[in-house]
């Protein structure tokens, strides 16, 4: 019987810039920082706590981590449907944007 998700993959480009924003900026942990080949790296995240990670995956020509190097490239950048919760969404909203996180609309309470 399944009991959890364990891992979402998120493309990246530049691996320690991701860590900086979600350790430094989120506040995430780091649970794993392994190296994985020559260029890259097994890298989770996760917010206090929580079990799921976020693995923040470079692709390379050797592995791409999708169906092929091509398109990995392309899905870096993309929308990635990752949802977050957080007890009180305005405050979160302020820390963020003093962190210098960038919100294109402002964060809003949805259903």
């Amino acid at each position: 019987m399944i009991t959890a998700l364990h891992t979402a993959t998120l493309f990246v480009t530049d691996q320690d810039r991701a860590l900086d924003f979600y350790v430094n900026k989120l506040g995430f942990e780091k649970r794993e920082d392994q190296p994985m080949g020559p260029d890259s790296r097994w890298i989770e995240v996760v917010p206090p706590g929580a079990r799921t990670a976020i693995l923040l995956y470079k692709p390379t020509p050797q592995m791409p981590g999708a169906a092929s190097y091509e398109l990995a490239q392309q899905l870096i950048g993309t929308f990635t449907p990752i949802l977050l919760s957080t007890d009180d969404l305005q405050a979160t909203g302020r820390d963020l944007r003093a962190k210098g996180v960038q919100f294109p609309t402002p964060p809003e309470r949805e259903p």
